[in-house]
């Protein structure tokens, strides 16, 4: 069992930044990989994949956030962070932190889901 908990959403204008926080908990220790990442839900649309990380380092980026997002994790403290810089409108959304076991990241499938921390872009 995997429980997820995001912190740093909020409201910012148009360029500017934020960073979203991930926290997971997990029960027993396990040697294999995993991943963990960030999906997000604009109002009307389906839930999509904007980043991930594996256990390992491998990343994986939706075409529209590279070169303005970069996730990091932290395999100690079982944290994954967002840098989010350059925020359009677009990128409004509610944010869900992800996990999954295993290493595929292309795409990732997550069997763990947190809450979801709103992020509004205003213009």
């Amino acid at each position: 069992q995997v429980q997820l908990v995001e912190s740093g959403g909020g409201l910012v204008q148009a360029g500017d930044s934020l960073r979203l926080s991930c926290a997971a908990s997990r029960r027993g220790v396990s040697a294999g990989n995993y991943a963990m990442g960030w999906f997000r839900q604009a109002p009307g649309k389906e839930r999509e994949f904007v980043a991930a990380i594996t256990r390992y380092g491998a990343l994986y980026y939706t075409d529209s956030v590279k070169g303005r997002f970069t996730i990091s994790g932290d395999n100690a403290k079982n944290t994954v962070d967002l840098q989010m810089n350059s925020l359009k409108p677009d990128d409004t959304a509610v944010y869900y932190c992800a996990f999954s076991w295993g290493g595929n990241i292309t795409p990732m499938t997550p069997l763990y889901w947190g809450p979801g921390t709103q992020v509004t872009v205003s213009s």
